[in-house]
């Protein structure tokens, strides 16, 4: 259980190192600036008033991302932000602007502004603040007391998300109804200590997603169905589901201890069994026996109580079934309010008449318009016949394709007997040679004879 003795004695947790700004090590003259105390009021120098804000505020809730806690304390900030020695003079101003733009909130007025009924000083969550605290507050001091529980509330918030997936995620979400003693535990590697599960739950009940009530001297808490639904209220049926699992939980047990105590009956009658004692041995048995009918008598009974909780769970899944029926049910005669049989046939025809008038538009279009240049087909036929026969009185000189063909249509083709081209390329062949007429001469241009 907490308590402000065992809190003072803990120890702050010094910012890892490789996670400070650069400057810290490196840069003395701005970390004295940095260090040293802020101005009366931001209107003497608002350059270094900010400068020194924009530094420390970040730094101080990321240091408590880090830490993995959601609550602050000056004293511990001033030990954790130690350096040389020196204690940075500014961070009460610091957490008091944190205060005045809601990033920050007292801890004891975080848990007035919840409907938290069921946190009681039996928990040893809710302290009033010291006199000295109402009374500064009265008096229009401000100054954050080094001993006060400041409360990150986006880290709060990112928190009680962690908590609510980390349910979600578990066995214990097959009933939205859960013992706190049970949550607690699950939540105990996500919340380092006690404060911070309850303000989680805090947090979760002013999101409306969780509630919480005392049962018979035990807290049940209750979350929503889904991660955007509202929590309702615990009705008889929750509390009835609820005693119905803590009796399985309890009849699961003494199933067990029971089996422990029938093997503990057999193991005895086998050593008396080997150290002879036959009527010990027989003692041993019959209580095995007997154990064991307990045993059976407690599965009858546990059998039944799951059987229940499975037919409980089987009609909340019922139920959420026919409320998707019925809200779609819902949605199609909305979506179907304008729509009848009349309509759609009446529809029908209009778009069958449209297109009927599109094709006859496109025939009149494709067949019927000639821009006036209407020709009689008989007198194209007489005029093609004319043209055939002044065809074929004029026959056409078309040249013949023959191999003995070198030159154009434009050229005569004189004939050439073989003996000339034989002679001709003589000459030819000795004028290579060198011994026909000089080359420096110009050349005999061939000339078919004709």
């Amino acid at each position: 259980m907490w308590s402000p003795e065992r809190e003072a004695e803990a120890p702050a947790g010094g910012d890892p190192a490789g996670l400070l700004p650069p400057e810290w090590e490196e840069d003395e003259e701005r970390m004295s600036f940095l260090f040293s105390a802020f101005k009366r009021s931001r209107e003497v120098n608002s350059t270094d008033w900010d400068s020194k804000m924009g530094f420390w505020a970040p730094l101080v809730l990321s240091h408590s991302r880090r830490q993995g806690v959601v609550r602050l304390r000056l004293r511990d900030l001033q030990e954790a932000f130690q350096r040389k020695g020196s204690v940075p003079l500014g961070l009460a101003t610091v957490l008091q602007d944190l205060l005045r733009r809601g990033e920050l909130q007292r801890e004891s007025d975080f848990m007035a502004s919840v409907d938290s009924s069921w946190i009681s000083w039996g928990v040893g969550v809710f302290l009033l603040k010291p006199l000295k605290w109402t009374l500064s507050n009265m008096l229009g001091d401000n100054k954050v007391p080094a001993e006060e529980v400041l409360v990150a509330m986006e880290l709060l918030k990112e928190k009680a998300e962690e908590v609510y997936r980390l349910y979600q995620n578990s066995p214990l979400s097959s009933h939205p109804v859960v013992a706190l003693s049970e949550l607690s535990t699950l939540c105990a590697g996500s919340c380092p200590d006690e404060r911070t599960f309850y303000l989680v739950l805090l947090q979760l009940q002013k999101e409306k997603r969780v509630t919480v009530l005392e049962q018979n001297g035990e807290k049940i808490v209750k979350f929503a169905r889904g991660p955007h639904a509202k929590v309702s209220p615990v009705n008889d049926v929750d509390v009835g589901v609820y005693q119905l699992m803590q009796s399985e939980q309890l009849l699961s047990r003494k199933v067990e201890s029971l089996s422990q105590e029938a093997e503990r009956c057999k193991e005895e009658a086998r050593r008396a069994c080997r150290a002879g004692k036959k009527q010990l041995a027989l003692r041993s048995l019959k209580a095995k026996q007997r154990t064991e009918k307990r045993i059976e008598a407690l599965h009858a009974k546990l059998d039944t109580v799951q059987g229940i909780l499975d037919r409980i769970y089987a009609s909340q899944t019922d139920q959420m079934v026919f409320n998707a029926y019925q809200a779609g049910v819902g949605a199609l005669k909305l979506s179907m309010k304008d729509v009848t049989v009349e309509k759609a046939e009446s529809l029908v025809d209009q778009i069958q008449e449209l297109c009927d008038t599109q094709d006859e538009v496109s025939q009149t279009l494709a067949g019927g318009v000639t821009n006036g240049l209407d020709f009689d087909s008989e007198e194209l036929e007489k005029e093609l016949d004319i043209l055939l026969q002044d065809t074929t009185k004029e026959p056409l000189d078309l040249p013949e394709n023959s191999p003995e063909t070198f030159y154009t249509n434009s050229v005569p083709n004189p004939r050439i007997s073989d003996a000339e081209l034989e002679a001709e390329l003589e000459k030819l062949s000795l004028s290579e040679g060198g011994l026909g007429p000089s080359s420096k001469s110009p050349k005999r241009q061939l000339e078919p004879t004709l």
